[in-house]
C-alpha cells in the first residue's frame, strides 16, 4: 500500500522532459546561431582590411543608386571624383572616446561635419568629412572645389527610442541620416552617405576615420554570446536531473 501511494504521489515526468527537451533545443539553437554570426563577422572584418590594404574601388554610378541595397554596400571602400557643392555645412552631434595611449586623434563631445559633393557623373552624395570637438566647430566652414575623396560608403543610421529629435531648421542630427540631412541643405537625397577616410595627423578637425578604429569598433562578441547560450542550455538540462533525482528519491518506498 506505501509503495502505491508513493508511486501514485510522484510528480509527472512527460510535461517537464517535453519542456525540457524544447528549451535545451532553443537554447542550442541560438548557441549555434550566434556561431555563425561569428564567422559571418569574421569575414567581413577580413573583407574590410583587404580592401583597405588594396585600392579603392570606382563610385556607384548615379544612375544605379536607386536599384542598390545600401545595407549590403556599407563600408565598402570607394574613391568619389567630383567637386564640393557651394553651401552651408551641417552636424551631427556624438561623442569620440579617447584611444589608447600613444594614440592620436580628436575625442570628447563634437559633431561629424556633413557637406554635399557633386560626383563627375552628376549625382550628389553626402560627405561626412570628419569629426570636430564642440569647441572648434566654429572654426569649420564648407569645404570647396574639386577633390577625389577615398572612404567607406555608409547605410543610414538607426534611430532608437532615447534618440533625440533633430534640429533641421539649424542643420543639427543626432543621426547620420543622409536624407534628413540632405533635406535640410536643400540637395536631393541618396540612399547612403561617404564617409571619409582620415588624411594628415588626425588631430587637426575635420578628423575623418582611421580603418583600423572603424574595423576596431565592429562588435565582436558572438563567441561570448555563444557560450552563454550553450551554457544556458546545459544549466537547464543540469536543473532537470537534480528535479528527476529529487522526485525518485522522494517517491523511493519507505
Amino acid at each position: 500500500m506505501t509503495a502505491q501511494i508513493a508511486i501514485e504521489r510522484r510528480p509527472g515526468l512527460i510535461l517537464p522532459t517535453i519542456l525540457t527537451i524544447v528549451g535545451t533545443a532553443i537554447l542550442c539553437t541560438l548557441g549555434a546561431w550566434q556561431l555563425q554570426r561569428m564567422q559571418e563577422k569574421h569575414a567581413y572584418i577580413e573583407r574590410l582590411q583587404a580592401q583597405a590594404a588594396g585600392a579603392p574601388a570606382a563610385m556607384p554610378a548615379n544612375a544605379e543608386w536607386a536599384k542598390l541595397d545600401a545595407a549590403a554596400l556599407d563600408l565598402t571602400r570607394v574613391a568619389a571624383k567630383g567637386a564640393y557643392v557651394d553651401g552651408p555645412i551641417a552636424g551631427v552631434r556624438t561623442t569620440i572616446a579617447a584611444g589608447p595611449p600613444g594614440s592620436r586623434q580628436l575625442s570628447g563631445f563634437g559633431r561629424w561635419v556633413f557637406q554635399g559633393f557633386r560626383l563627375e557623373d552628376g549625382g550628389i552624395i553626402l560627405v561626412n568629412r570628419g569629426f570636430v570637438p564642440e569647441s572648434r566647430i566654429g572654426q569649420i566652414g564648407p569645404a570647396s572645389g574639386p577633390d577625389t575623396i577615398k572612404g567607406f560608403l555608409r547605410a543610414p543610421e538607426i534611430r532608437n527610442t532615447f534618440t533625440p529629435d533633430d534640429l533641421p531648421s539649424i542643420r543639427e542630427f543626432y543621426t547620420r541620416d543622409p536624407g534628413a540631412i540632405a533635406a535640410s541643405l536643400g540637395l536631393p537625397p541618396a540612399p547612403f552617405y561617404l564617409e571619409a577616410e582620415r588624411e594628415g595627423d588626425g588631430l587637426t578637425p575635420p578628423a575623418g576615420v582611421d580603418v583600423r578604429e572603424l574595423i576596431g569598433r565592429i562588435p565582436d562578441n558572438h563567441l561570448q554570446y555563444a557560450l552563454t547560450w550553450f551554457g544556458l542550455a546545459l544549466t537547464l538540462l543540469g536543473v532537470f536531473a537534480a528535479w528527476v533525482w529529487q522526485a525518485r528519491k522522494g517517491s523511493a518506498p519507505a
